[in-house]
């Protein structure tokens, strides 16, 4: 009975599964009239397209927030902000292993390990925020570091003291709730002008150059005692560690591109000295540069040797004969001797991107030191008149011997009222009314402090909070001249720490094609082949830029790269550098007539069979450069034939199309032509001739 129990529900089921499936089927299957104005891009969709739209923005907006691109405010990225607040919590003043920075970091930040130690060692070799001991790689070699358990690093003294202050930052909590961590560091420095920053995101990137921390330093003075009718013009350059030269005459505030190319020195012995790199590439990059440029013969370099330690050295020997100033150029045309980097500075404001340029930057970086001064002076006032309240209310309570008053008390009531009695006389000493947590304090004060306290001492600390407080509040009421004192006493402090590392110039173009006029030599062999990987006698000096004309004596042409090696028969009529705007006459016969043409090559796609003549049973009779004056033409004789040689005029035909037939000249066989009358021209027979007519 069961089992038939349990047949009949199967079956139940099975038919309630199938109607519901029709049901279903039939509410999704849209007629044929509404499947033909379907529009996806306008109809409404369902969940999925809402839940990938709202993964998408958010994975978007996780990418550009939290990850890629710096904050306006500290100048940083999320994982070099948690870095900076973890070493700031490990802080003691001694170097700290890095591996241990990168544990304690991970608290804060959702990633691996592996990004937070790289993030630290690109800060440390940054200089500015982390003091690194051990091998940090190196910016010159491109040489990496050596594993985080093996470095140690501590906050430099300008992190340390210019970053962070905890009454003035603003926390939310960490990723898991468990810990809490700064929105942005109350930095007073113009943190993301110094060190730069790349980062790309979902839908842009952002690009932003370092620039010197004493110059922006310096034109935040300027910014603070400009005038509101006369706001003063910054002219700030971009700075990198490894020095060299950059032409800025396509950067613009910010955005834009800066060309960069290494700074060569001119030694004796035919020698030349690479002693700073652009940024971006370093010396092993660019000795392989130079290597690949003398395999291709670019280059005059015999021998390279890098000497690179702690500054960079790379001395490269000529090749004999070989100009230092023409091997300079040709450095800069085909190795990483010159480079370039484009600038879009895109950083994060209030949490939301947007494109600015230095100066915007900076002035907001100096409205924010402005407004962290100002916190920092508060907060030192509210903490000057604390001292000042409890200094005075203790030295009363001593002095005036209140605490004698609470002798007879018998309840903790009547110990606040009796000293609240005795220090009401003396409220006109002090600046703020007295609360509960004066008189807990007042009785904590310890017999051995009362019995030797010193009067005249409390009477000169009083004295000298006074004096602070007084500055303090000048301070507050002058706080442009505090800020312009304050930033320079930084430059004081770190001019010579920072200097400028890269030297603005003006580049001039290099001409390339001049200084690889000579760079190929094609030559033909007794075999019919012709190349620049050809033994034999030079037909032509090229560069490898250069395009080809080759032209056979049946009229047909090539245009094409320098070949190392092609085989051209003995039909070959001409071999020189393609110019497509260059005139030519020719002189060709097909089926036993003879035409001329002036014409112009034109347009050419590479490699590809053309012909100057009909066809390739044609015979090209004559090739010349632009227009002659004549050519002169000797016939075959024949029998009856009365006319053996004539004269023509190229000019008298117009230029035209290299495929146009050009003009009938003749139908007699022709045994001599030329531009010039040569030894067989009959002069006698020049009167009774007559001109020869282009048809």
């Amino acid at each position: 009975m069961a089992e038939k129990k349990k047949d009949e529900e199967l079956e139940l089921f099975e038919e309630e599964a199938a109607e519901t499936a029709e049901e279903v089927v039939e509410e999704a299957a849209p007629d044929v009239e509404d499947r033909k104005g379907f529009d996806p891009l306008h109809a409404e969709h369902g969940p999925l397209n809402k839940m990938v739209r709202q993964n998408f923005l958010e994975y978007a907006t996780y990418v550009i927030c939290d990850r890629a691109i710096p904050a306006l405010e500290d100048g940083l990225k999320p994982v070099q902000r948690r870095i900076m607040h973890a070493l700031k919590e490990k802080d003691d003043g001694r170097f700290i292993k890095v591996a241990n920075i990168v544990g304690h970091t991970m608290q804060y930040h959702p990633h691996g390990d592996a990004s937070i130690a790289d993030a630290l060692v690109t800060l440390a070799n940054k200089r500015y925020l982390i003091e690194g001991q051990g091998n940090y790689g190196n910016l010159f070699t491109g040489d990496r570091a050596a594993a985080s358990r093996y470095i140690e690093c501590r906050l430099t003294p300008l992190a340390r003291n210019e970053l962070f202050n905890k009454e003035l930052t603003e926390w939310i909590a960490s990723y898991d709730g468990r810990n809490k961590e700064p929105v942005s560091l109350p930095c007073k420095l113009p943190l993301m002008l110094m060190l730069g920053a790349d980062g790309i995101a979902v839908g842009l990137s952002t690009s932003i150059l370092p620039h010197n921390f004493i110059e922006l330093l310096e034109a935040q003075i300027e910014i603070l005692r400009e005038k509101k009718r006369t706001p003063v013009k910054l002219n700030l350059l971009p700075d990198f560690q490894t020095g060299g030269l950059m032409d800025v005459s396509e950067y613009n505030k910010g955005n834009g591109k800066v060309k960069l190319r290494a700074k060569i020195e001119m030694r004796k012995n035919n020698r030349l000295v690479i002693t700073e790199v652009p940024h971006g590439t370093n010396t092993d990059s660019l000795t392989s540069s130079i290597e690949d440029a003398v395999k291709k013969k670019k280059v005059a370099v015999r021998q390279i040797d890098d000497f690179t330690a702690e500054k960079v050295e790379i001395e490269l020997t000529l090749s004999p004969g070989a100009s230092q100033e023409q091997t300079i150029q040709a450095l800069y045309a085909f190795t990483k001797c010159e480079t370039s980097v484009s600038s879009r500075l895109i950083c994060l404001r209030e949490n939301r991107p947007v494109e600015m340029t230095i100066d915007e930057v900076l002035r907001e970086n100096t409205a924010q030191l402005l407004r962290i001064l100002e916190g920092e002076l508060e907060l030192r006032k509210a903490k000057l008149l604390d001292d000042f309240h409890n200094k005075t209310l203790v030295q009363i309570f001593v002095e005036n011997r209140i605490y004698k008053k609470i002798e007879q008390c018998k309840t903790y009531e009547a110990v606040f009222a009796a000293i609240y009695k005795g220090l009401e006389p003396f409220k006109d000493k002090l600046r703020r009314a007295i609360v509960d947590d004066d008189i807990e304090m007042l009785l904590g004060v310890r017999i051995k402090r009362i019995s030797l306290f010193d009067i005249e001492k409390n009477r000169k600390d009083i004295e000298d909070i006074l004096a602070e407080l007084a500055e303090v509040e000048k301070n507050l009421g002058a706080l442009n001249g505090y800020a312009i004192r304050y930033l320079k006493r930084l430059i004081k402090e770190y001019r010579g720490q920072y200097p400028r590392c890269t030297e603005a110039a003006s580049f001039k173009e290099v001409e390339v094609r001049e200084l690889t006029a000579t760079e190929l030599q094609i030559r033909r062999d007794e075999n019919g082949y012709i190349g620049t990987n050809v033994k034999g006698d030079v037909i032509l000096e090229c560069s490898s830029l250069d395009k080809l004309l080759v032209i056979w004596t049946n009229g047909q042409y090539k245009v094409l790269q320098p070949p190392e090696k092609l085989f051209v028969d003995d039909s070959l009529e001409r071999c020189e550098i393609f110019d497509r705007e260059k005139q030519f006459t020719a002189v060709y016969t097909d089926s036993r007539i003879t035409y001329m043409k002036r014409f112009q090559i034109g347009g050419a796609i590479m490699n590809r069979e053309y012909y100057v003549s009909q066809g390739e049973k044609s015979k090209l009779q004559l090739l010349v450069d632009g227009t002659p004056e004549a050519v002169f033409v000797k016939y075959n004789k024949a029998k009856g034939q009365r006319i053996h040689q004539q004269r023509f005029n190229p000019a008298d035909i117009a230029v035209k199309s290299v495929k146009s037939r050009g003009n009938r000249m003749t139908t007699k066989s022709i045994k001599y032509i030329g531009i010039e009358p040569g030894r067989w021209w009959d002069h006698d027979d020049e009167g009774a001739m007559p001109e020869g007519v282009l048809l």
